[in-house]
């Protein structure tokens, strides 16, 4: 989505996932029951998720460099 247009609003749901326990779990232990379902979750159900993709360009379940 390198086209689309980053927004405040999109930056701000980002942020909800960077600070979201579940989400933080999965890009830390990268296994277990969080790993799962953020990984099989995140694109269809939580808004957030798609938004730290789209700012950050990788999964939220993926560790960040």
């Amino acid at each position: 989505m390198p086209d689309a247009e980053i927004t405040a609003k999109d930056r701000k749901r980002a942020a909800a996932c960077v600070a979201c326990p579940v989400c933080r779990r999965a890009r830390g232990k990268q296994k277990g029951l969080a790993f799962w379902l953020v990984k099989w979750l995140e694109g269809s159900l939580c808004p957030n998720c798609k938004a730290y993709e789209k700012v950050y360009g990788c999964k939220a379940h993926e560790r960040r460099g």
